[in-house]
């Protein structure tokens, strides 16, 4: 199995701005469908864990870098890789291209919730398994 999940997303108007230009807000929801796409290949699709199991997976620290602008048309290769599983956080890399350009990456922690109560909460031992199964190193991926 190949550590790296990747996808591709095309860039749409309503994610620029007015010059056609990607707009830094719209890049994060961008994101965090990616994010919900990685989980579903896992087994865990969050409408499933959110309705019927009641947990799911916020982020609690999010830092990005933008080198270079992306536009309106462009399709864009989103790379996620597994770098930390913790009790109940996990720590992903992303790096998103165009072609051979690197525009933006980004280190995210989400965290496992308990939706009800609202506190953080173990892996259940599935989903640290799979988080498992991913797991690399930063210098592995390359990013």
């Amino acid at each position: 199995m190949d550590k790296t999940f990747i996808t591709e997303r095309e860039l749409r108007f309503g994610d620029c701005d007015i010059s056609g230009t990607a707009y830094f807000p719209s890049y994060l929801d961008i994101l965090n469908g990616v994010n919900e796409e990685f989980w579903a290949s896992l087994g865990f699709a969050w409408h499933d864990i959110i309705w019927n199991e009641r947990w799911g997976t916020p982020t609690v620290h999010l830092s990005c870098d933008f080198s270079k602008p992306s536009f309106f048309g462009e399709m864009l290769r989103f790379e996620l890789g597994v770098v930390k599983v913790g009790r109940s956080s996990v720590t992903v890399r992303h790096r998103i291209s165009c072609g051979d350009e690197v525009r933006w990456s980004s280190t995210q922690v989400l965290a496992a919730s308990d939706l009800d109560k609202h506190t953080s909460i173990p892996w259940p031992d599935a989903m640290r398994a799979a988080l498992e199964a991913r797991l690399t190193s930063a210098d592995e991926l390359g990013f």
